[in-house]
């Protein structure tokens, strides 16, 4: 039971790391250069996006952490390190970038704030940090053999 939560755990976390990718990486940045896209629409189509990724982000973490304590398994820091970044994202940076995305949907005056920038470099460390917790698990339960 322990190889399944262990092999659970490494296809999670790499499904993760594809959906940061997949969103921030890409998604977030070529919906702009779409034609007929205005400023207000992708910012709207933008706040949907990072919001279900957020949310499935959550489930990910929890099926992480549930996994590694039902089977006494160690987590590894960089697990941590995205759980803890999820956890800035969810309760500070994305409500505060909603909010400064909101304003510019209803032409409101926004401030230029630098948690989006905050917001792409925690992006960037949490994909870092799944990656090696991602390959440290993998070698850990001898799926990659090193010569």
């Amino acid at each position: 039971m322990k190889a399944i939560a262990q092999n659970t755990i490494i296809a999670i976390l790499f499904i993760w790391i594809g959906l940061i990718l997949g969103i921030s990486f890409l998604e977030a940045w070529l919906k702009f250069r779409a034609p007929n896209v205005t400023l207000p629409i992708g910012l709207g189509i933008g706040r949907l996006v990072f919001s279900a990724s957020n949310s499935v982000q959550i489930v990910f973490a929890i099926l992480v952490l549930s996994l590694a304590f039902w089977q006494q398994l160690k987590l590894h820091f960089g697990v941590a390190l995205a759980i803890a970044i999820v956890l800035l994202h969810t309760f500070w940076l994305l409500p505060t970038l909603d909010n400064n995305a909101a304003l510019i949907i209803n032409n409101q005056p926004s401030k230029q704030t630098y948690e989006h920038f905050l917001f792409v470099g925690t992006e960037v460390i949490k994909c870092i940090a799944l990656i090696v917790a991602g390959y440290n698990y993998l070698i850990r339960n001898n799926k990659i053999i090193i010569t």
